[in-house]
């Protein structure tokens, strides 16, 4: 493709993203992409690679754009004017490199009007941040969620916000039931694959340079799967052993199912649940390519179907990994934190609740319950928690840092007793957790059925 076709190329992929806002349909950027590529099955892998990264910026510094395209004049909010400005500003075309560019071929886009010329003439030998920009503008997201975002990060939410606005890395997870790390490790090596150890999870292993690791034999033969090395540790953190009964309430396609049953040494009874029958269809194929024969899957109804009922008080671990506003991925899903609105965030924090409750049901005496989001924000977190020990008394908090850490328990909850990490702390996507143990001693007054 030409430098001109490229460039068109991402500008239909932001007038289709643009499009599907203005719509409300809640397209993810990552879909829209697959499917502008899988109708145009003639655009190489370089030309793909090229087209997908200059998408991803122009989403993850979209704030940034449109307050230099208001500035300037442009005229309206399209994808020609996000990735024109997107080019001027990262210093990758002079001026009359950007003419050349609309007259590159056909598949070019079109020339310049006169009020579009004028506009960008404004932002040429601007840097990228201007100091009259306010903190939503200059680190990039939603202005509603300023509040939110404050009382997670206080004084360190620039370095977090910008933590979350640069390009995240690709893990994959060691399946142990049929490889070591290291024997993996090997093996992708051999195949051209550049890899390292996490430095976190015990299990993942990330690639150093992007490949299309689909294509990979050992992911034919079942030796891994892509899993982001905060997920990772979210499974590990249920601490499952083999023989156990363990339900995963919002298992979606699987991801922490399948890191779990390998956890399990295949031994043992996992319930793979979920509301969404199109998601919880995916894990069927992953399971037989992973060599994984515990796991039995249902589709709920909702988050309090009467078949719940059947499992109360028996589960060793329920791990409630829940819907939320997803804050923790802006990474990997820049385009969410602009399709994400506060009336969302409302409805999520109420079905969490809903879920919380109806799952606690499941833990039998001296189970855990694993409370988990991709969030960063309390209100989704910590507050949810302590919202369900105001009802349950039965349960008690378990030092989550030391779960991880496979250090010794006391008898009453640590200071630091919940698990949060984030990018710029911990280079992994953020993600909260909670780890809840029912009191062996009796069952109390559970939620209502």
């Amino acid at each position: 493709m030409t430098p001109g076709a490229r460039t068109q190329a991402a500008i239909d992929l932001i007038d289709l993203i643009l499009e599907a806002w203005q719509s409300q349909k809640r397209i993810p950027a990552d879909k829209i992409l697959e499917g502008y590529f899988k109708a145009r099955r003639y655009i190489g892998s370089k030309d793909r690679g090229f087209i997908a990264e200059l998408f991803y910026w122009v989403l993850r510094h979209k704030a940034t754009l449109e307050w230099w395209l208001k500035r300037a004049g442009y005229p309206g909010t399209s994808g020609r004017g996000y990735v024109f400005c997107a080019i001027i500003l990262r210093g990758e075309c002079e001026r009359e490199g950007l003419a050349a560019l609309t007259q590159d071929g056909n598949y070019a886009p079109k020339p310049l009007n006169n009020t579009e010329q004028m506009a960008l003439e404004e932002l040429y030998g601007h840097p990228l941040l201007h100091p009259d920009m306010p903190a939503h503008v200059r680190l990039n997201f939603p202005e509603w969620m300023g509040p939110h975002i404050a009382e997670s990060f206080g004084e360190k939410q620039e370095e977090a916000l910008k933590a979350l606005s640069e390009q995240a890395p690709t893990d994959l997870r060691v399946n142990t039931l049929k490889a070591t790390r290291e024997q993996l490790i090997a093996a992708l090596a051999k195949e051209g694959f550049d890899v390292s150890p996490t430095p976190t999870s015990p299990l993942g292993v990330r690639l150093n340079k992007r490949a299309p690791v689909f294509t990979s034999e050992c992911f034919k033969k079942g030796w891994f799967e892509v899993q982001d090395e905060g997920s990772q540790m979210v499974a590990i953190l249920t601490q499952a052993e083999a023989g156990h009964k363990v339900i995963d309430f919002c298992a979606g396609a699987g991801g922490k199912t399948l890191c779990i049953a390998a956890q399990m040494e295949n031994k043992g009874r996992i319930l793979a649940w979920d509301t969404s029958e199109k998601r919880l269809g995916q894990i069927t194929l992953r399971l037989r390519r992973a060599g994984v024969g515990n796991v039995q899957t249902h589709v709920l109804t909702s988050e309090t179907d009467a078949f719940i009922k059947r499992h109360k008080y028996t589960a060793d671990r329920v791990l409630v990994d829940a819907p939320c506003s997803g804050t923790g991925t802006w990474r990997r899903n820049p385009d969410l934190k602009w399709r994400f609105t506060a009336q969302d965030l409302a409805e999520v924090i109420e079905v969490q609740g809903k879920i919380l409750e109806s799952a606690a049901r499941l833990v039998k005496p001296g189970g855990r319950l694993i409370y988990a989001t991709c969030s960063f924000l309390k209100s989704e977190n910590d507050q949810q928690v302590a919202l369900l020990l105001q009802k349950l008394h039965d349960f008690r908090v378990v030092c989550a840092q030391k779960v991880w850490d496979k250090a010794p328990l006391d008898s009453v909850a640590d200071e630091v007793s919940y698990l949060w990490v984030t990018p710029h702390q911990d280079g992994v996507d953020g993600f909260f957790a909670a780890v809840l143990e029912r009191l062996p001693e009796a069952v109390s007054q559970p939620a209502q059925d």
